[in-house]
């Protein structure tokens, strides 16, 4: 980091002098504000020659990017709304990004937004293709958070699991403490979600713990919050109770009201891979604010889902429910029993 140094009195005196001993006239002709001074005309025409689509490609691009966003901005509840509505948005952004793709095929944005739409269509193969041309035009190293860890999702949704934790590793690191990390945060999720799944899930928490900030700047980040319950989960799947609890009580008593809105937020705004692990994650979301009826549905579905890896785990949960519904009703049939009259 570059450190600032004061200076001295004598040589801020000696500025000053010179300052003073400066001509009249140059003090009366001020210089124009950066903005005002126009750049040389042969690099216009040069830009002109190189990329003779830049600008109308640039405005393909932000209005891609907008209908997406419009259609993410539906998605921040428990449940999916206006699937339609949001696909059309999708399908927009997908036909604007693949037009300026054909206007500049090398133009790493258009790139980025046409994988972005594909994705969100389920077209998987043409998403990983643009993706992978931007980070040859880049470098795997200089391709960004964003490129790589939805690089990783997807090659990790194609069940590629080595080549999608190569990508994702390249997401590695600290969460920031001010927020605007959720593509890191959702990088380092499915980067522990392939760990586990090939059985390393001391990898996976080594993951998630090194990228928890140690301290918060007075409130918990988003991303955060997120990556702390994901590492509850992998704790609870690991039938580390304690542990998971530890983590789900931090959270409770940092957040305070804003536990339950937060985490349904982050909840709803993450692709998780297996798409089952989102009932996973309400769940236990729902068995933490004691709301055991919800819980026991989610852990339902997510047992039902085609036999997912933790199936045991989710049905130990339901039993659990089970048991502590049948204490609970124990004293309300002892006192609504008839009493027998002893003569």
């Amino acid at each position: 980091m570059r450190r600032w140094r004061t200076h001295s009195p004598a040589l801020a005196a000696a500025a000053a002098a010179a300052l003073a001993a400066a001509p009249a006239d140059t003090a009366a002709k001020p210089r124009p504000p950066p903005s005002a001074v126009r750049a040389p005309a042969r690099e216009t025409l040069w830009s002109r020659i190189t990329d003779p689509h830049g600008d109308e490609v640039r405005l393909l691009v932000m209005k891609a990017e907008t209908a997406m966003q419009r259609a993410d901005d539906a998605r921040t509840g428990e449940e999916d709304w206006a699937v339609e509505q949001r696909a059309r948005f999708y399908r927009d952004a997908y036909n604007i990004a693949a037009y300026a793709r054909t206007l500049a095929p090398e133009n790493v944005a258009a790139l980025a937004a046409f994988a972005r739409a594909a994705e969100e269509l389920g077209r998987t193969a043409e998403a990983i293709a643009a993706l992978e041309r931007h980070a040859q035009l880049t470098g795997p190293d200089r391709a960004g958070v964003k490129v790589v860890a939805r690089l990783g999702g997807l090659y990790l949704r194609a069940g590629d699991a080595e080549r999608a934790i190569r990508w994702l590793r390249l997401a590695e690191g600290p969460l920031s403490l001010i927020g605007n990390d959720l593509d890191r945060a959702h990088a380092l999720i499915h980067l522990a979600t392939a760990l586990a799944g090939r059985g390393d899930i001391a990898g996976a928490i080594h993951t998630l713990v090194n990228a928890l900030p140690e301290r918060a700047l007075g409130h918990a980040s988003h991303e955060a919050t997120l990556v702390g319950f994901a590492l509850a989960v992998l704790y609870d799947r690991d039938e580390q109770r304690a542990a998971a609890f530890e983590v789900l009580d931090r959270m409770q008593a940092a957040l305070g009201a804003q536990y339950q809105p937060q985490l349904q937020l982050e909840i709803a705004r993450m692709a998780f891979v297996p798409p089952e692990d989102l009932h996973y994650y309400r769940a236990l979301l729902y068995e933490t604010l004691s709301r055991y009826v919800e819980a026991r549905a989610e852990w339902a579905l997510y047992a039902a889902a085609g036999g997912p890896p933790y199936r045991r785990r989710a049905l130990d949960h339901i039993a659990a429910i089970d048991a502590q519904r049948r204490e609970a009703a124990k004293p309300l049939q002892e006192s609504s029993a008839p009493r027998r009259i002893h003569r």
